[in-house]
């Protein structure tokens, strides 16, 4: 396994323009970590020659493109919307391809009001196969998230995957997303995973809980998983020195499991 780091990571930064993209690759590398994935929210454009070149500033400084990360919702009501979602996620597939990443992460989304959870992943479902149908025909795994609504439950994820059934199209398990038995729900959800998502804590009936990654990544490893374990830091500290913090920790958990 490999060790990246999420752009979201340093949303507050990269939003409020005291940090370029440019300087987050630079922490990437002041970290030694071997990937970065790029959330699409902090690309300022989509144009080929600014792709380009960021796909160049990562290249210079020895980063793989782990994947890139888009804000989707399959489960509104509208189909209108879905369609303006499926679009939105088929525009960063293509971009995806220009920056040499091989996938891209995507949510389903929430049951929205008056609608049944049955709703929900019919919707989700059919624009699931589209976007990894897409994706397919140009080599990018779509990776769905554990990011709560139709996906907050391991068993709901695996259903999931089961009814979208298509061969370019996984998950991103998140170890912090799940909220009710983690350990149990990572060994269920491991066998379908693409890429991953590291969060320090999980959201626990008692508070927030720091994930033991020593079982974690463990329960990955046996499931057969080799990829990208990309940091996604959403705690109240510092980024900037609380990642790097976070990062030798995982480093550490990697070399035991070696």
């Amino acid at each position: 396994m490999r060790i990246g780091c999420c752009a979201y990571s340093y949303r507050d930064a990269l939003t409020s323009g005291s940090m370029t993209l440019e300087q987050f690759l630079d922490a990437a590398v002041a970290m030694n970590l071997d990937g970065v994935e790029l959330t699409t929210y902090y690309l300022k454009q989509a144009d080929r020659d600014y792709l380009n070149r960021i796909k160049r500033e990562c290249f210079r400084r020895g980063l793989h493109i782990s994947g890139t990360a888009v804000g989707s919702n399959f489960c509104q009501a509208d189909p209108a919307k879905r369609h303006e979602h499926v679009q939105m996620t088929k525009q960063w597939i293509d971009c995806s391809v220009l920056l040499g990443a091989p996938c891209i992460r995507v949510f389903a989304g929430p049951v929205p009001p008056g609608h049944t959870e049955e709703d929900a992943v019919a919707w989700a479902v059919e624009c699931l196969q589209e976007c990894a149908e897409h994706g397919a025909a140009r080599g990018v795994v779509v990776a769905l998230e554990n990011h709560g609504g139709i996906t907050a439950r391991a068993e709901q994820v695996v259903r999931l995957v089961k009814l979208v059934d298509r061969p370019w199209f996984g998950i991103n398990l998140d170890f912090g997303n799940f909220r009710e038995d983690p350990y149990r729900e990572f060994e269920m959800v491991a066998p379908y995973m693409v890429s991953a998502h590291a969060k320090t804590h999980w959201r626990g009936p008692s508070g927030e809980e720091p994930v033991d990654y020593l079982r974690a990544l463990q329960i990955a490893r046996d499931a057969g998983y080799r990829g990208y374990v990309n940091i996604e830091y959403e705690g109240r500290s510092d980024p900037a020195t609380a990642v790097p913090r976070f990062a030798a920790e995982l480093k550490e958990i990697m070399r035991r499991l070696a």
